[in-house]
Protein backbone atom coordinates (compact mmCIF):
# COMPACT_ATOMS: atom_id res chain seq x y z
CA UNK A 1 0.00 0.00 0.00
CA UNK A 2 1.26 3.41 -0.14
CA UNK A 3 2.41 4.89 2.84
CA UNK A 4 0.31 7.28 4.48
CA UNK A 5 0.65 8.97 8.09
CA UNK A 6 -1.17 6.37 9.80
CA UNK A 7 1.00 3.20 8.21
CA UNK A 8 3.27 1.75 10.53
CA UNK A 9 6.59 1.89 8.77
CA UNK A 10 8.34 -1.36 9.13
CA UNK A 11 12.16 -2.61 8.57
CA UNK A 12 13.07 -5.53 7.58
CA UNK A 13 16.51 -6.63 9.14
CA UNK A 14 18.15 -9.91 6.92
CA UNK A 15 17.20 -11.20 3.48
CA UNK A 16 15.89 -14.28 3.94
CA UNK A 17 13.91 -16.21 1.77
CA UNK A 18 11.03 -15.47 4.37
CA UNK A 19 11.56 -11.92 4.16
CA UNK A 20 10.47 -12.05 0.32
CA UNK A 21 6.72 -13.13 1.77
CA UNK A 22 6.73 -10.51 4.54
CA UNK A 23 7.74 -7.81 2.75
CA UNK A 24 4.74 -8.63 0.27
CA UNK A 25 2.20 -8.66 3.70
CA UNK A 26 3.76 -5.41 4.39
CA UNK A 27 2.69 -4.04 0.82
CA UNK A 28 -0.75 -5.78 0.77
CA UNK A 29 -2.04 -4.87 4.35
CA UNK A 30 -3.07 -1.39 4.98
CA UNK A 31 -1.90 -0.10 7.77
CA UNK A 32 1.94 -0.80 7.31
CA UNK A 33 4.50 0.74 4.91
CA UNK A 34 8.02 -0.93 4.43
CA UNK A 35 10.41 1.79 4.37
CA UNK A 36 14.13 0.19 4.66
CA UNK A 37 15.97 -3.10 4.42
CA UNK A 38 19.21 -4.41 6.07
CA UNK A 39 21.72 -6.97 5.81
CA UNK A 40 25.12 -7.65 6.61
CA UNK A 41 26.38 -6.56 3.39
CA UNK A 42 25.02 -3.80 0.91
CA UNK A 43 25.13 -5.09 -2.17
CA UNK A 44 22.79 -8.18 -0.49
CA UNK A 45 20.08 -5.37 0.51
CA UNK A 46 20.01 -4.03 -2.89
CA UNK A 47 19.96 -7.29 -4.22
CA UNK A 48 17.09 -8.39 -2.45
CA UNK A 49 15.31 -4.69 -3.64
CA UNK A 50 15.98 -5.54 -7.24
CA UNK A 51 14.85 -9.35 -6.67
CA UNK A 52 11.49 -8.07 -4.60
CA UNK A 53 11.13 -4.88 -6.98
CA UNK A 54 10.95 -2.98 -4.09
CA UNK A 55 10.02 1.17 -4.29
CA UNK A 56 13.26 3.19 -4.53
CA UNK A 57 12.09 4.91 -1.16
CA UNK A 58 13.27 2.03 0.39
CA UNK A 59 16.56 2.56 2.34
CA UNK A 60 18.81 -0.04 2.13
CA UNK A 61 21.28 -0.10 4.90
CA UNK A 62 24.47 -2.65 5.02
CA UNK A 63 24.70 -3.12 8.43
CA UNK A 64 21.62 -3.81 11.14
CA UNK A 65 22.64 -1.26 13.49
CA UNK A 66 22.19 1.40 10.92
CA UNK A 67 18.03 0.41 10.48
CA UNK A 68 17.84 0.20 14.15
CA UNK A 69 19.55 4.16 14.04
CA UNK A 70 16.79 4.97 11.73
CA UNK A 71 14.61 6.88 13.76
CA UNK A 72 11.83 6.55 10.88
CA UNK A 73 11.48 3.32 11.52
CA UNK A 74 8.66 2.40 14.05
CA UNK A 75 8.66 -1.73 13.80
CA UNK A 76 11.14 -4.52 12.65
CA UNK A 77 10.39 -7.87 11.11
CA UNK A 78 13.71 -10.30 12.00
CA UNK A 79 14.17 -13.09 10.00
CA UNK A 80 17.92 -13.95 11.11
CA UNK A 81 19.03 -17.39 12.27
CA UNK A 82 17.89 -18.21 16.27
CA UNK A 83 20.98 -17.84 17.56
CA UNK A 84 21.29 -14.28 16.69
CA UNK A 85 17.52 -13.18 18.47
CA UNK A 86 18.09 -12.44 21.78
CA UNK A 87 21.41 -9.44 20.61
CA UNK A 88 19.27 -8.38 17.86
CA UNK A 89 15.87 -8.18 19.42
CA UNK A 90 17.62 -6.56 22.60
CA UNK A 91 19.22 -4.11 20.69
CA UNK A 92 16.19 -3.03 18.66
CA UNK A 93 14.08 -3.12 21.65
CA UNK A 94 16.42 -0.88 23.40
CA UNK A 95 16.29 1.42 20.31
CA UNK A 96 12.51 1.52 20.79
CA UNK A 97 11.65 -0.51 17.78
CA UNK A 98 8.50 -2.90 18.00
CA UNK A 99 9.46 -6.80 17.28
CA UNK A 100 8.19 -9.04 15.16
CA UNK A 101 10.53 -12.15 15.37
CA UNK A 102 10.57 -15.34 13.15
CA UNK A 103 10.15 -18.71 14.97
CA UNK A 104 11.69 -20.20 16.98
CA UNK A 105 11.82 -16.98 19.31
CA UNK A 106 14.60 -18.69 21.29
CA UNK A 107 17.10 -21.38 22.20
CA UNK A 108 15.56 -21.45 25.26
CA UNK A 109 13.47 -20.12 27.69
CA UNK A 110 16.08 -17.84 29.68
CA UNK A 111 17.25 -16.32 26.39
CA UNK A 112 13.49 -15.62 25.05
CA UNK A 113 12.74 -13.95 28.58
CA UNK A 114 15.82 -12.42 27.91
CA UNK A 115 14.30 -10.67 24.94
CA UNK A 116 10.35 -10.18 26.42
CA UNK A 117 11.61 -8.33 29.01
CA UNK A 118 13.40 -5.73 27.03
CA UNK A 119 10.54 -5.45 25.17
CA UNK A 120 8.61 -4.69 28.25
CA UNK A 121 11.06 -3.00 29.88
CA UNK A 122 10.62 -0.28 26.61
CA UNK A 123 7.33 -0.41 25.99
CA UNK A 124 7.27 -1.92 22.31
CA UNK A 125 5.55 -4.50 21.28
CA UNK A 126 6.36 -8.30 20.59
CA UNK A 127 4.75 -10.74 18.38
CA UNK A 128 6.81 -13.90 16.68
CA UNK A 129 5.45 -14.31 12.90
CA UNK A 130 3.68 -17.50 13.30
CA UNK A 131 1.44 -16.41 10.54
CA UNK A 132 -1.79 -19.05 11.02
CA UNK A 133 -2.86 -17.42 14.27
CA UNK A 134 -4.12 -14.49 11.98
CA UNK A 135 -6.00 -16.39 9.47
CA UNK A 136 -9.76 -15.76 10.34
CA UNK A 137 -10.25 -19.95 9.43
CA UNK A 138 -8.03 -20.02 13.10
CA UNK A 139 -11.28 -18.48 14.75
CA UNK A 140 -13.63 -20.04 12.92
CA UNK A 141 -11.94 -23.65 14.53
CA UNK A 142 -11.89 -22.25 18.04
CA UNK A 143 -15.55 -21.73 17.61
CA UNK A 144 -15.90 -24.95 16.62
CA UNK A 145 -13.74 -26.62 19.62
CA UNK A 146 -16.16 -24.13 22.09
CA UNK A 147 -19.21 -25.60 21.09
CA UNK A 148 -20.08 -28.25 23.74
CA UNK A 149 -22.69 -29.25 21.46
CA UNK A 150 -20.94 -30.13 18.34
CA UNK A 151 -17.64 -30.71 20.18
CA UNK A 152 -17.97 -31.39 23.50
CA UNK A 153 -14.51 -32.09 25.46
CA UNK A 154 -11.24 -32.09 24.31
CA UNK A 155 -10.10 -35.66 24.71
CA UNK A 156 -7.09 -36.28 22.01
CA UNK A 157 -4.58 -34.16 20.12
CA UNK A 158 -2.41 -34.93 17.36
CA UNK A 159 -0.24 -32.58 15.13
CA UNK A 160 2.06 -32.84 12.44
CA UNK A 161 4.76 -30.59 10.58
CA UNK A 162 6.81 -32.03 7.67
CA UNK A 163 8.65 -31.79 4.58
CA UNK A 164 11.03 -33.29 2.48
CA UNK A 165 14.72 -31.41 2.60
CA UNK A 166 16.75 -31.55 -0.68
CA UNK A 167 19.92 -33.08 -0.15
CA UNK A 168 21.38 -29.46 -0.24
CA UNK A 169 18.82 -28.57 2.09
CA UNK A 170 20.04 -31.20 4.48
CA UNK A 171 23.88 -30.32 3.98
CA UNK A 172 23.80 -26.33 3.94
CA UNK A 173 20.66 -24.60 5.21
CA UNK A 174 21.14 -22.82 8.49
CA UNK A 175 18.18 -25.06 9.75
CA UNK A 176 20.65 -27.94 10.07
CA UNK A 177 23.66 -25.84 11.22
CA UNK A 178 24.16 -26.03 14.70
CA UNK A 179 25.86 -22.43 15.57
CA UNK A 180 22.93 -20.97 13.80
CA UNK A 181 19.86 -22.27 14.40
CA UNK A 182 20.51 -25.80 16.97
CA UNK A 183 17.02 -26.66 17.49
CA UNK A 184 16.56 -27.84 13.66
CA UNK A 185 13.26 -29.38 12.80
CA UNK A 186 12.17 -29.51 16.40
CA UNK A 187 12.46 -25.29 16.12
CA UNK A 188 11.10 -25.25 12.46
CA UNK A 189 8.68 -27.30 12.16
CA UNK A 190 7.88 -28.54 15.59
CA UNK A 191 7.05 -24.98 17.06
CA UNK A 192 4.04 -25.12 14.58
CA UNK A 193 2.93 -28.48 16.21
CA UNK A 194 3.26 -27.21 19.58
CA UNK A 195 2.44 -23.97 19.72
CA UNK A 196 -0.96 -25.44 17.96
CA UNK A 197 -2.13 -28.28 20.53
CA UNK A 198 -0.89 -25.37 23.45
CA UNK A 199 -4.20 -23.26 20.98
CA UNK A 200 -6.54 -25.90 21.17
CA UNK A 201 -5.45 -26.12 24.93
CA UNK A 202 -5.89 -22.58 25.39
CA UNK A 203 -2.46 -21.98 26.36
CA UNK A 204 -2.71 -23.98 29.37
CA UNK A 205 0.72 -25.84 29.99
CA UNK A 206 0.89 -29.84 30.25
CA UNK A 207 1.84 -31.80 33.49
CA UNK A 208 3.74 -33.66 31.33
CA UNK A 209 6.04 -33.68 28.29
CA UNK A 210 7.80 -37.09 26.91
CA UNK A 211 9.87 -37.03 23.68
CA UNK A 212 9.80 -40.43 21.98
CA UNK A 213 12.53 -42.54 20.84
CA UNK A 214 12.10 -41.59 17.13
CA UNK A 215 14.84 -38.68 17.17
CA UNK A 216 16.79 -38.90 13.88
CA UNK A 217 20.10 -36.46 14.30
CA UNK A 218 22.61 -35.15 11.46
CA UNK A 219 26.22 -35.83 11.84
CA UNK A 220 26.41 -32.31 13.44
CA UNK A 221 23.86 -33.44 16.35
CA UNK A 222 20.99 -31.07 14.52
CA UNK A 223 17.57 -33.10 15.03
CA UNK A 224 16.09 -33.85 11.86
CA UNK A 225 13.06 -35.48 12.93
CA UNK A 226 11.07 -36.52 16.25
CA UNK A 227 7.77 -36.67 18.08
CA UNK A 228 6.63 -36.41 21.46
CA UNK A 229 3.38 -36.61 23.62
CA UNK A 230 2.29 -34.76 26.29
CA UNK A 231 -0.55 -34.89 28.83
CA UNK A 232 -2.79 -32.67 31.16
CA UNK A 233 -3.23 -34.62 34.32
CA UNK A 234 -6.47 -32.54 35.43
CA UNK A 235 -8.33 -32.99 32.20
CA UNK A 236 -6.76 -36.49 31.26
CA UNK A 237 -6.22 -35.21 27.91
CA UNK A 238 -3.12 -36.39 25.31
CA UNK A 239 -1.51 -35.23 22.53
CA UNK A 240 1.32 -36.17 20.31
CA UNK A 241 2.83 -34.24 17.06
CA UNK A 242 5.80 -35.43 14.66
CA UNK A 243 8.07 -33.40 13.10
CA UNK A 244 10.48 -33.51 10.51
CA UNK A 245 12.83 -32.48 7.53
CA UNK A 246 12.97 -35.59 6.01
CA UNK A 247 9.05 -36.68 5.18
CA UNK A 248 6.55 -35.69 2.86
CA UNK A 249 4.86 -32.66 3.78
CA UNK A 250 2.10 -32.10 6.10
CA UNK A 251 0.84 -29.68 8.21
CA UNK A 252 -1.85 -31.37 10.16
CA UNK A 253 -4.07 -30.41 13.15
CA UNK A 254 -6.40 -33.09 14.37
CA UNK A 255 -8.65 -32.88 17.35
CA UNK A 256 -10.53 -35.42 19.21
CA UNK A 257 -13.86 -34.57 21.64
CA UNK A 258 -16.20 -35.98 23.27
CA UNK A 259 -19.24 -35.03 21.01
CA UNK A 260 -17.20 -34.56 17.44
CA UNK A 261 -13.78 -34.48 15.98
CA UNK A 262 -12.25 -31.63 13.78
CA UNK A 263 -9.41 -31.69 11.33
CA UNK A 264 -7.27 -29.55 9.18
CA UNK A 265 -4.83 -30.47 6.39
CA UNK A 266 -3.17 -27.29 5.84
CA UNK A 267 -3.32 -25.14 9.41
CA UNK A 268 0.58 -23.57 8.80
CA UNK A 269 0.13 -22.63 5.30
CA UNK A 270 -3.73 -22.67 3.34
CA UNK A 271 -3.74 -24.43 -0.18
CA UNK A 272 -5.32 -21.27 -1.21
CA UNK A 273 -4.31 -18.16 0.12
CA UNK A 274 -7.57 -16.32 -0.58
CA UNK A 275 -10.05 -19.03 1.25
CA UNK A 276 -8.55 -21.94 4.04
CA UNK A 277 -10.58 -25.04 4.87
CA UNK A 278 -10.92 -27.31 8.00
CA UNK A 279 -13.32 -30.45 8.22
CA UNK A 280 -15.25 -31.97 11.13
CA UNK A 281 -18.12 -34.70 12.85
CA UNK A 282 -20.53 -34.43 15.27
CA UNK A 283 -22.74 -37.19 16.62
CA UNK A 284 -20.90 -39.72 14.63
CA UNK A 285 -21.99 -43.18 14.74
CA UNK A 286 -21.64 -46.79 12.73
CA UNK A 287 -24.91 -47.80 10.60
CA UNK A 288 -26.09 -51.57 11.23
CA UNK A 289 -23.95 -53.81 10.50
CA UNK A 290 -21.18 -51.42 10.94
CA UNK A 291 -20.85 -50.93 7.03
CA UNK A 292 -20.53 -47.52 7.10
CA UNK A 293 -20.99 -44.77 9.21
CA UNK A 294 -24.45 -42.44 9.79
CA UNK A 295 -22.88 -38.87 8.78
CA UNK A 296 -20.11 -37.64 6.70
CA UNK A 297 -17.31 -34.92 7.91
CA UNK A 298 -18.76 -31.25 6.85
CA UNK A 299 -16.32 -29.23 5.17
CA UNK A 300 -16.00 -25.41 6.42
CA UNK A 301 -14.46 -23.13 4.10
CA UNK A 302 -13.46 -19.57 5.19
CA UNK A 303 -12.60 -16.57 3.13
CA UNK A 304 -10.20 -13.82 3.55
CA UNK A 305 -9.34 -10.82 1.48
CA UNK A 306 -5.80 -11.04 2.67
CA UNK A 307 -3.63 -13.27 3.13
CA UNK A 308 -2.73 -14.77 6.52
CA UNK A 309 0.79 -13.14 6.46
CA UNK A 310 -1.40 -9.67 6.02
CA UNK A 311 -3.25 -10.61 8.23
CA UNK A 312 -0.72 -10.78 11.04
CA UNK A 313 0.91 -7.55 9.89
CA UNK A 314 -2.41 -5.57 9.95
CA UNK A 315 -2.65 -6.89 13.91
CA UNK A 316 0.63 -6.28 14.98
CA UNK A 317 0.34 -2.52 12.87
CA UNK A 318 -2.76 -2.17 14.57
CA UNK A 319 -1.10 -2.86 18.40
CA UNK A 320 1.94 -0.99 17.26
CA UNK A 321 -0.71 2.20 16.13
CA UNK A 322 -2.66 2.11 19.67
CA UNK A 323 0.92 2.16 21.79
CA UNK A 324 2.41 5.18 19.46
CA UNK A 325 -0.74 7.40 19.12
CA UNK A 326 -2.98 5.74 21.96
CA UNK A 327 -0.02 5.30 25.02
CA UNK A 328 -1.97 2.06 24.90
CA UNK A 329 0.02 -0.69 26.55
CA UNK A 330 1.34 -3.45 24.05
CA UNK A 331 -0.44 -6.93 23.99
CA UNK A 332 0.58 -9.13 26.46
CA UNK A 333 -1.08 -12.29 25.19
CA UNK A 334 1.28 -12.82 21.88
CA UNK A 335 4.71 -12.83 24.54
CA UNK A 336 3.38 -15.20 26.86
CA UNK A 337 2.43 -17.45 23.71
CA UNK A 338 5.35 -17.45 22.53
CA UNK A 339 6.89 -17.77 26.17
CA UNK A 340 4.54 -21.14 26.71
CA UNK A 341 5.26 -22.82 23.23
CA UNK A 342 9.14 -22.41 24.49
CA UNK A 343 8.99 -23.63 27.47
CA UNK A 344 7.19 -26.79 25.79
CA UNK A 345 9.63 -27.25 22.92
CA UNK A 346 12.66 -26.77 25.63
CA UNK A 347 11.05 -29.64 27.53
CA UNK A 348 11.12 -31.79 24.49
CA UNK A 349 14.36 -31.28 23.93
CA UNK A 350 15.64 -32.03 27.54
CA UNK A 351 13.71 -35.40 27.27
CA UNK A 352 15.35 -36.42 24.22
CA UNK A 353 18.72 -35.60 25.67
CA UNK A 354 18.06 -36.92 29.06
CA UNK A 355 17.21 -40.48 27.02
CA UNK A 356 13.36 -39.65 26.86
CA UNK A 357 12.82 -39.19 30.41
CA UNK A 358 9.47 -37.51 31.29
CA UNK A 359 9.99 -33.70 32.25
CA UNK A 360 7.41 -32.35 34.85
CA UNK A 361 6.12 -28.64 33.53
Amino acid sequence: MAENENSIRFGIMGCAEIARKVSRAIHLAPNATLVAIASRSIHKARQFAVQNKLSENVKLYGSYDELLDDPFVDAVYMPLPTSLHVKWAVRAAEKGKHVLLEKPTALDVKMFDEMLKACESKGVQFMDASMWYHHPRTAKMKEFLSNSDLFGRVKAIHSSSSYHGTPEFLENDIRVKPDLDALGALGDTGWYCIGAILWTMNQKLPTTVTALPTTIRNSAGVILSCSASMYWDEEQIVATFYCSFISHETMELAVCGSNGTFHVEDFIIPYDESSADFSFTSGAKFVDLHVGWNVKPQAVRVATELPQEAMMIQEFSRLVKGIKDHGLQPDAKWGQTSRITQLVLDAVRNSIDNGYEAVQM
